[in-house]
């Protein structure tokens, strides 16, 4: 059973080998990451304009950063924003032949957000005041994304990608960033296209969301989510998520990065480490570990890296 089928079989709950995985060297992974490159959704590393005119601000130390200079003030002006061309030749040159490069492997595409990047156009108090100010016209600016999004997936699709994720950070601690009413009323109808694409061209569906997300995720499962990668999880708890979700989608997820990884000792990571496992997971699968990619910005040691690395790797093997 190679990687792929293992991640397959995990999704589908059809009972893999092992517990596939996704973590640096020298601990391997089942996945191989392709897409855009550049993507339209891209953020300078090193601050200055994205593609659709927003100025960033990086942290230097860590991939984080915000937007200092909004391109899209005043909806007036609209017509002139600038709206990246998602068939541009060189977005596309990792894709051709990434089914091969992948081996055996998982392939994971990357997509465009279709929240973020509104409040990275907007800014963020505009965008909670557009949705009940302007909703005609944010909803035409996430079609605008939602159609890069179905662009991207019909390349995919042809490509033999395995998996079409896009981040979307839709929580604060406690609660989501704007109403449930709102969110189904908006944005639902727009991820389900999503979903229903990828779905069509042979994909499973992954969305990144972090925050307190309770609220939309029997949403999401009911529109054709498969995976959430969710890299919180301590400030909604893993038997909420676990008794409410569990068994109805794969959860994607290092230990909390924001409690256990960045202040907890390595017995508190391998204990948080083997409780996902028994609470999130089910016999069959619906559980993927996963390590948080910028370690430094979230303040993980090597030595958390490395235990909870090996504390998955432990539990994860047949018995």
């Amino acid at each position: 059973m190679d990687s792929r089928e293992l991640v397959y079989r995990t999704i589908r709950f059809e009972h893999p080998e092992r517990l596939p995985h996704d973590f640096p060297e020298p601990y391997g992974t089942d996945f191989y990451w392709t897409g855009m490159s550049p993507s339209p959704d891209d953020r300078p590393s090193k601050g200055g304009y994205d593609e659709w005119g927003a100025y960033w601000q990086t942290f230097g130390f860590s991939n984080l950063g915000e937007v200092k200079e909004f391109p899209l003030k005043n909806w007036k002006d609209f017509d002139r924003l600038t709206i990246p061309d998602i068939h541009a030749a060189h977005r596309w040159q990792e894709l051709p032949g990434a089914r091969q490069r992948a081996g055996g492997k998982f392939l994971l595409a990357n997509g465009i957000s279709i929240y973020e990047r509104v409040h990275f156009i907007r800014g963020l108090e505009n965008t909670w005041i557009d949705i009940y100010e302007a909703p005609e016209a944010l909803g035409r600016l996430i079609d605008i994304l939602v159609e890069m999004n179905l662009a991207a997936i019909e390349k995919y699709g042809n490509a033999g990608v395995d998996g079409f994720i896009f981040c979307d950070d839709w929580g604060l601690q406690n609660r989501l960033m704007i109403s449930p009413k709102a969110w189904r009323h908006l944005w639902k109808p727009r991820y389900a296209r999503i979903f229903q694409a990828a779905h069509a061209a042979g994909m499973f569906t992954f969305l990144h969301s972090c925050g307190y997300i309770v609220d939309i995720l029997d949403d999401l499962i009911e529109i054709g989510l498969d995976v959430i990668h969710m890299d919180q999880q301590e400030n909604m708890g893993l038997e909420l998520l676990g008794g409410r979700f569990g068994g109805r989608l794969t959860f994607f997820s290092p230990v909390d990065i924001q409690f256990t990884m960045a202040r907890g000792n390595l017995d508190e990571i391998r204990t948080y480490a083997r409780d996902m496992l028994r609470l999130l997971g089910r016999p069959g699968g619906g559980f993927i570990p996963r390590w948080y990619s910028d370690p430094k910005g979230a303040g993980h040691t090597p030595q958390a890296v490395d235990a909870m690395c090996e504390e998955f790797l432990r539990i994860g093997q047949p018995a």
